[in-house]
């Protein structure tokens, strides 16, 4: 059983001490529920459980008070002995709980990234805290360690992927505008009289996801993150291309989907060999056009550029490859780690050439950002952006979009 399964089959034990009637059903669908909106946000997880396990409206001032002593975090936890050691043995707590009975009860906390190994290493009777990625939700990556990178894995494994459907060429019986002539002819045949026109409608398929990554040496400190990010984005999406690119690009499709994210950050170690090295966008891009784009951006996908900007080719071949390949994919989104940092203007030659041919230039610095992220790509129209024909100097042609940048 897993941590996620415990912690909500105590809670529901202590609901129960409580007056409160929940079922075992009830608790097996407060889990599928938590496992569908995720444990990111304190917020979601309050509303599913009381969505689930709460039956009367006069239950829920119970439920909100045992939710907030029992899912409490250790902020609160140290306010409240603060307040106990001062003569305020009150608190903030307006309802009497059985604390012993309920740190009885408890195994594990709904903290992203922590197995049940953990569980041996918690101290006996301890209430284990809420997610630590609430106070990690404006860390700078940068700055994260190990064991906090683990937990934003987790986190980002739990959000929600998913940048629209495509139509495929495919045709299937249903509700459509085209009408089927092969099954209408083998009806009557049947039937000996036409008696309905079957209809048939295009099928579709989720959109895919295709990442590059930029991963030289002015983007060293964002690099372990990158992998994190593009390992947990392939377990949560799936349909998700990943490359490197330095002074030269890598794919590093298969190597993310080994077993463990170890085992894949050495198989990608040990196949970019310009790993810290200068940066070349405009040749690395011509040659996932040349070598990749035809098997990869067949069929419509969202691409995510992660970079800086700061290039030393030529910026007139990064312009025309950045066109291109906003006019063979469904959005272009540009991800910056420097967006949104202070005094922060996007004037390196490279982002000059290629933003005019960006749909989205969006900043990833912050789990926050990345939510963000994953919320704007949960809401992308079916339709392309609207893009302007622009004609350069050289009469070179192509589509030009108004980049959309938040900070």
């Amino acid at each position: 059983m897993s941590a996620l399964a415990r912690n909500v089959l105590g809670f529901g034990r202590l609901l129960r001490t409580l007056g409160l009637a929940v079922s075992a059903s009830q608790s097996r669908d407060a889990i599928v529920a938590l496992a569908a909106v995720g444990v990111a946000r304190r917020a979601d997880v309050h509303d599913a459980l009381r969505a689930t396990l709460v039956s009367r409206g006069a239950d829920r001032p119970v439920f909100d008070a045992a939710f907030d002593v029992f899912w409490r975090d250790h902020a609160a936890r140290a306010d409240r002995r603060h307040a106990d050691a001062h003569g305020d043995p009150g608190g903030t707590a307006s309802l009497q709980v059985d604390e012993s009975r309920s740190e009885a009860d408890v195994t594990g906390g709904l903290e992203p990234g922590r197995d049940d190994a953990d569980d041996a290493e918690a101290p006996a009777g301890a209430i284990r805290a809420w997610s630590a990625a609430d106070t990690l939700r404006d860390r700078d990556f940068a700055q994260a360690t190990g064991a906090e990178l683990e937990q934003l894995r987790g986190v980002v494994s739990s959000l929600a992927w998913n940048p629209g459907s495509r139509r495929t060429r495919r045709w299937t019986p249903g509700a459509g505008a085209r009408i089927d002539l092969r099954r209408a002819w083998r009806d009557s045949l049947r039937s000996g009289e036409l008696l309905r026109l079957p209809t048939r409608a295009r099928t579709t398929r989720p959109r895919p996801l295709v990442l590059l990554a930029d991963v030289s040496g002015s983007m060293e400190r964002y690099s372990r993150v990158l992998l994190h990010f593009a390992y947990a984005l392939q377990k949560a999406h799936g349909r998700v291309e990943v490359f490197l690119f330095s002074t030269r690009l890598t794919r590093v499709t298969r190597e993310l989907a080994r077993g463990s994210i170890d085992t894949a950050v050495t198989a990608v170690s040990h196949c970019v060999p310009d790993w810290s090295g200068g940066t070349r966008i405009g040749e690395a891009l011509r040659t996932f056009h040349v070598r990749w784009a035809r098997s990869v951006l067949s069929r419509r996908p969202v691409v995510l550029v992660v970079s800086d900007g700061w290039d030393r080719g030529d910026p007139d071949a990064l312009q025309q490859e950045v066109a291109r390949l906003q006019r063979s994919c469904h959005r272009l989104v540009w991800l910056s780690p420097l967006v949104g940092t202070a005094d922060y203007l996007p004037l390196t030659r490279g982002l000059v050439a290629a933003l005019p041919f960006v749909d989205d230039f969006l900043p990833a610095r912050t789990l926050r950002h990345l939510e963000d992220l994953a919320s704007h790509l949960n809401q992308l129209p079916d339709g392309r952006p609207l893009r302007r024909q622009r004609i350069s100097d050289d009469g070179f042609s192509g589509t030009q979009g108004a980049a959309r940048s938040c900070s």
